[in-house]
């Protein structure tokens, strides 16, 4: 069994860290209210969504299931019998093009509607009418948050993704023991959990007039729910050497 690395497990730990620390600066020096930080956090869905497409673009793993012809070869014995993963082929090009237009298109309305959902619900206009259109929205509320200083941590996510991308998917070898398949689904998970949460404390914070000892606690909930899904990462890979 192949040990995690130490040193690149506290790498991926610290620029956890430091990159989710900044909102906390945002509230204390640029007077970040919670529209600011819920914003950013929405960017954030969008840059985990755009590494995604990369990871299907470049798995080498073998595909998961079974291909529709061969289920029907197999069909009078189980899947799991007649296809063992050692034996499964790995997803072509075309599949992996086809499977990256699709996630774009189902991850980005589903971004889509939760970005519409989560800035109306900042303007106080759910039910209402959007002057000039969604993305007219979109445009108002990400430049509102690139100016008050937003543009240090949507740099500072870009990076993180980056690094985590190149470094852990790539260079570590990840991308083998992957399909993309599976990469298709990973994005999900992490992001209902965290804006669930984070869609929650914003309710209730915004109620409440945006007192920064609950900005800090909700950015600090941000970071607690962040370790947890790394942890959890880290055990899924911990026999094959990955650490995010």
């Amino acid at each position: 069994m192949e040990r995690i690395s130490p040193i690149f497990g506290k790498a991926s730990f610290s620029i956890l860290i430091l990159v989710n620390l900044i909102p906390i600066f945002g509230v204390l020096i640029w007077n970040w209210s919670v529209s600011e930080i819920v914003v950013l956090y929405w960017f954030e869905n969008v840059v985990i969504g755009l590494v995604c497409i990369l990871k299907i673009l470049t798995a080498t793993g073998r595909d998961g299931t079974n291909s529709i012809s061969e289920q029907l070869e197999n069909s009078a014995m189980p899947a799991y019998l007649s296809n063992p993963a050692a034996e499964r082929p790995r997803t072509s090009l075309r599949a992996k093009l086809f499977l990256a237009a699709f996630f774009s298109f189902h991850y980005g309305m589903f971004c889509f509607v939760h970005g519409v959902f989560v800035f109306m619900l900042l303007d106080g206009r759910v039910g209402g009418f959007i002057s000039g259109g969604p993305f007219a929205l979109f445009s108002r509320k990400l430049s509102e948050a690139m100016d008050s200083g937003g543009i240090w941590f949507a740099l500072a996510i870009i990076g993180s993704h980056l690094f985590w991308f190149f470094q852990n998917y790539l260079a570590k070898g990840k991308r083998h023991q992957t399909s993309a398949q599976e990469q298709f689904s990973s994005p999900y998970g992490r992001i209902v959990v965290l804006h669930i949460a984070i869609l929650f404390g914003a309710i209730v914070i915004t109620s409440l007039g945006s007192p920064v000892f609950m900005l800090i606690l909700l950015i600090a909930g941000k970071i607690v729910l962040e370790i947890k899904l790394l942890k959890r990462s880290k055990k899924t890979v911990q026999n094959v050497g990955f650490a995010k």
